[in-house]
């Protein structure tokens, strides 16, 4: 008798056991947590009030009432890059990401089941308002952060290339672009308990056709910057071999006048002394014209040159009056 007695004792304390366990389980400061019975919700979701946190140990009925967990804390959506048109009609690929979290379980729960579901449901939404919006938009608004950004200037660009590389003006932004984007999609997530808490582009690429414009439209920029240099650098040799024409002439002009100046002033000195040793000896003048007549024989007459002179020719005097030893 003692022995059934200790049977059935230990087997209602096992039942206890088993039946508390079933009916006990804690939350976590991370989840949130909701009970369905037969699969339905049933009373208030624990832990869902950040301003009434309820994390610890939690009862439920044993056996027919379930325990469903749900993550409490900021959730990542990280969609696929894809290529979509801009308003000006040139493709772009637009990768770009998400947080959100969920804020209704048991909605959350009825419609989307787990986090899979919904981020497929959230790359169909965010994805479609993403093509929306780049879709009203040139590429401009999507390329240029913010409207009060002034794009850096060339150093090379001169005020008569203020036209070169000058963006057209921006209304908006890509920092407008992912408020709008998150404003049109968040209603649309808001029935599944899920908020969007914020939207943003991770990285534009530019399609090929886009970039072969861009570089053409680079590389033609430039091509007019390299003109604008050649033209101005033509005009500046052309003023430098002006002025070097200008002054060479002048050099020229001053050297020439320089020239007889001197040549007078010689010719002048040279007729002063001639009239001075005539006046002073006629002697000396016949010696000074006898030497300069040979002078000049030295300068006309070489061993194998033939001359024809007149008998009454000064040079054929001097010449007629050298006796043969």
């Amino acid at each position: 008798m003692k022995r059934l007695s200790i049977i059935l004792s230990a087997t209602g304390l096992f039942l206890a056991l088993v039946v508390l366990s079933s009916s006990a389980f804690t939350v976590s400061e991370s989840e949130q947590v909701f009970i369905t019975e037969f699969g339905k919700p049933v009373g208030e979701p624990i832990n869902a009030d950040p301003a009434k946190p309820e994390a610890g140990l939690h009862f439920k009925m044993p056996f027919i009432q379930q325990v469903n967990r749900i993550e409490k804390r900021v959730l990542e959506w990280d969609g696929p890059a894809t290529e979509m048109p801009t308003r000006d009609k040139l493709y772009i690929t637009v990768d770009n990401f998400a947080r959100w979290r969920i804020v209704d379980p048991k909605a959350y729960y009825e419609k989307l089941r787990d986090e899979r579901s919904a981020q497929s449901r959230l790359n169909d939404i965010i994805g479609s308002e993403t093509r929306a919006v780049i879709a009203s938009h040139d590429l401009i608004e999507v390329i240029r952060s913010d409207k009060e950004r002034k794009p850096v200037r060339d150093e090379a660009l001169s005020a008569a290339d203020s036209n070169l590389g000058l963006l057209p003006p921006i209304r908006d932004g890509r920092s407008v672009l992912d408020q709008q984007i998150l404003k049109a999609a968040r209603p649309k997530v808001k029935g599944w308990g899920i908020e969007l808490i914020d939207i943003r582009f991770k990285r534009i690429n530019y399609n090929r056709d886009v970039v072969e414009k861009i570089y053409a439209r680079m590389a033609s920029e430039r091509q007019q910057i390299a003109e604008r240099f050649r033209s101005e650098g033509a005009g500046e040799a052309a003023k430098i071999l002006g002025r070097k024409e200008r002054e060479l002439l002048t050099i020229e002009s001053d050297a020439y006048r320089r020239e007889q100046e001197i040549k007078g002033k010689a010719d002048a000195e040279a007729t002063g002394i001639y009239a001075a040793a005539y006046n002073a000896s006629p002697s000396a003048a016949d010696f000074y014209q006898f030497m300069k007549t040979l002078e000049t024989y030295q300068k006309s007459l070489s061993k194998d040159t033939t001359v024809i002179l007149t008998t009454d020719s000064d040079l054929f005097r001097l010449l007629k009056g050298v006796e043969k030893p």
